[in-house]
Formats: C-alpha cells, sequence, structure tokens
C-alpha cells in the first residue's frame, strides 16, 4: 500500500518513492537554519523528498532555490513536490552526483544546506548481515562522504553565504575540523536531545567563512573561539509531550503544532 502524503500547514510531500522519508532531522534543519542575512539563492545538497528546500521557500523570499538529488526516484519525486507547491517558481531539482555539479555550475549560493545520508556503526547489523552492512556504508560513502560535501560546499557558497547541517553528535569534531580545512568556521551549534534524560543525538551546525577571525595554531590543529558555545534543544519530556522550544521553532510547519 503506497504510503499517504505527509500534510505540512502550507505544503505536501508525497514521500512513497523515497528511501529517505520525512524524519525529524530534515525538519529540524529546516525550521533551524538562519535567513536572518535574507539569502537570494539557496541549495538543499541531497534533497529527498525537498521538504527542507520547502520549508525553505515558505519561509524565505529566496528568488532561486535550487536542490540537488542522485536517486532517481526521489529527484522525480522532490520535482513533483516543488511543482506541486505554492512555490514552484522558485524551486528546481538538479539530478546529478554533488561533485559533478560543484564542478560544472559557476554560480554560487548565499545559503546551503544539507541533511546528509550517513552510516552510523553502531546501527549495523552483525553476523550474517554483515556484508549488507559493508554494501550500505559503500553506497554512502560513494554517494556523498563528509569530505566531498565540505569541498562542495566550499567552492559553491559565496563569501558571506552560511553553511547549515545536520548530523550525527558523535561527528561534530571530525566535521568541524574538516570544514576547518576549507576556511569554514561554526558560528553557532545546536545539541538535540530527544528527551532530557536522553543522550545528544544530533548536532545542527552553522558555518561561514570567517578566515577574518582569529585563531591559533596548537600542535599542528585550529583552536577555534570558545564563544561559539553549543546550545541544546531537547524535543519532548515524555510521548508526544513536546516541549517549548521545540514546538515554537516547529510550529508554522506541523499540522497539530
Amino acid at each position: 500500500m503506497a504510503q499517504k502524503p505527509f500534510q505540512f500547514k502550507q505544503f505536501t510531500v508525497t514521500q512513497d518513492r523515497c528511501a529517505a522519508k520525512i524524519g525529524t532531522d530534515g525538519v529540524l534543519l529546516g525550521a533551524w537554519t538562519s535567513i536572518d542575512h535574507t539569502p537570494g539563492s539557496i541549495l538543499d545538497i541531497g534533497t529527498g523528498t525537498g521538504v527542507i528546500a520547502l520549508m525553505l521557500a515558505q519561509r524565505s523570499f529566496a528568488e532561486t532555490i535550487d536542490a540537488l538529488e542522485l536517486d532517481d526516484d526521489a529527484y522525480e519525486q522532490a520535482t513533483e513536490n516543488f511543482e506541486n507547491s505554492d512555490w514552484g517558481d522558485r524551486l528546481f531539482c538538479y539530478h546529478a552526483h554533488l561533485y559533478e555539479f560543484a564542478t560544472e555550475i559557476d554560480d554560487t549560493y548565499d545559503l546551503i544546506v544539507s541533511n546528509p545520508p550517513f552510516y552510523e556503526a553502531a546501527a549495523a547489523p552483525e553476523g550474517d548481515n554483515e556484508l549488507a552492512a559493508s554494501r550500505k556504508k559503500a553506497r554512502f560513502e560513494d554517494a556523498m562522504p563528509f569530505e566531498l560535501l565540505i569541498g562542495a560546499v566550499s567552492k559553491l557558497l559565496s563569501e558571506t553565504g552560511t553553511f547549515n547541517v545536520i548530523i550525527p553528535h558523535h561527528r561534530e569534531e571530525d566535521f568541524i575540523a574538516l570544514a576547518s580545512q576549507a576556511h569554514l568556521f561554526p558560528t553557532r551549534i545546536t545539541h538535540v536531545k530527544g528527551t532530557p534524560d536522553s543522550p545528544i543525538k544530533r548536532s545542527m551546525i552553522a558555518f561561514q567563512r570567517l578566515e577574518q577571525i582569529p585563531h591559533d595554531i596548537e600542535g599542528g590543529f585550529i583552536r577555534f573561539r570558545e564563544s561559539v558555545l553549543p546550545q541544546e534543544l531537547i524535543i519532548e519530556y515524555g510521548r508526544h509531550e513536546y516541549t517549548d522550544a521545540y514546538t515554537e521553532l516547529v510550529k508554522d510547519f506541523y499540522l497539530k503544532m
């Protein structure tokens, strides 16, 4: 049976042909990403259903909102979701690999967002399924390793633009270190927890080109400004008992918020 479309307050997302369904991560990033710098152009890397691009179309007046998707079915579905929205004239999805796109396109973007696919070793099946887990990891590394993502962003981001990403929390330190090599530095970090007592699950990070901000070199590593202190976002106190902070963040999108 086909999965029903996901209805938001101002748009609808069909997802029956997408491997990656609507989830908390994408909605969080779409709502959390700052548009205070009034971006005129936006790029969503690995758009999937297109939900983040649609959220940013609702929130902003950007004339250009491009999305990139490699998977055939997801590309077709995102394109349909864009066309069926109120912002179809501003939304466009490219069907290409990130490396190909970054190499061939000459434009830059004021805002780049990504909810990249990732492989978490802790979730890997064991025993007879070890080969399947290896294949899953290989598919991810071929599609969009973090090194490729950061390299592409470095080329595609405008000088005053921002890059926003949501990743597993345990990859935060590595991701920031990789970004620093491309002269992208964190300006805002939020740690996401499911409940007050649960461990941090995700990190949402905003980056900018901040070469002018002093930093020191110690033992060959960049020491970042200590003033970029992570904030914390807790989603719920208990089952469907959402915190005020989470509700405030997503209330313009979810029907029952």
